[in-house]
């Protein structure tokens, strides 16, 4: 894992087995499947539901500083925690779990590489046990803006008052307006499509089929192949939020760009807003249908 940008936000599935339930290591799994956790985990490990925990329960949003600050500490994290995340569909809630507390400013959270597929596909132990947790006393400072994009942002790529690439890191399917969300995911949009201008790399072809990332060169030839550079200012978008911040995840901290974000409102907003311009079919220059 040396071979990219920031390798230090990556730990292997032996680091976990050796380090994982060390007194300054927190050990999180965050699905898709809320479930998962209760089935069998790595030893040591919390859980956090994303549907309960990591968003707000009213409004539609991530959790706010207060929220964040309450979580962090019911889960027995610090300041000075090493906090390591790691979950189903390669990570899908891993990395929005990553992507919020680097908004939050936590210094050190790292993703395990290949997640809950290589750690049950390397027969590592599991136990159904929730280990007892010490509450903390987090106190976050003011998030990290320049990770995150709102609809304004988008509005001002489209209105040329910014120039920045857009990544719909959706499914080809999604992309082209086919299906408007994959099959059994309830948050959805009144319209199909996909933003103008924006290129299609779907998440999942920055991973290994056991879930571990790609090299390097293969993920600058996969997202420099669609003129997705470190020159460019990047905002990433998916459904929800959750498949974006994996790609966010890969341009900022493992292809090492500087100015990359995460559009969280992603379709269910964009696909939801009246008058959005709206693009259907693939993009540009493509000879996909």
């Amino acid at each position: 894992m040396g071979e990219y940008a920031h390798p230090e936000v990556l730990v292997s599935t032996d680091w976990v087995t050796e380090h994982g339930r060390d007194l300054n290591v927190r050990l999180v799994e965050v699905d898709v499947d809320t479930s998962a956790y209760d089935q069998g985990h790595a030893p040591g490990a919390i859980s956090w539901n994303w549907q309960t925990q990591l968003q707000d329960g009213v409004r539609r949003d991530i959790l706010d500083q207060e929220q964040f600050e309450a979580l962090m500490s019911r889960s027995g994290i610090s300041p000075k925690t090493t906090v390591v995340l790691y979950g189903d569909n390669n990570n899908w809630f891993a990395a929005y779990a990553f992507w919020m507390m680097r908004y939050f400013r936590h210094e050190d959270v790292r993703l395990m590489n290949g997640g809950r597929k290589l750690w049950l596909s390397e027969n590592r132990p599991l136990t159904k046990d929730a280990p007892k947790v010490t509450p903390a006393n987090y106190h976050a400072p003011e998030p990290d803006r320049s990770v995150r994009a709102f609809r304004d942002d988008i509005y001002a790529v489209l209105d040329r008052r910014a120039h920045a690439s857009l990544v719909d890191v959706r499914s080809v399917d999604e992309f082209t307006g086919k299906i408007i969300a994959p099959p059994g995911m309830t948050e959805t949009a009144q319209r199909a499509g996909h933003i103008p201008t924006a290129v299609n790399v779907p998440w999942s072809m920055a991973a290994r089929e056991d879930g571990t990332f790609k090299s390097l060169e293969e993920l600058r030839n996969l997202y420099g192949g669609k003129g997705v550079s470190a020159g460019k200012d990047t905002i990433a978008y998916c459904r929800i939020g959750e498949r974006s911040s994996h790609t966010w995840f890969v341009l900022k901290y493992l292809l090492g760009y500087e100015n990359v974000r995460n559009y969280d409102g992603s379709w269910t907003e964009w696909g939801n807003l009246v008058g959005a311009p709206i693009e259907k079919g693939a993009e540009k220059g493509s000879a996909a249908s």
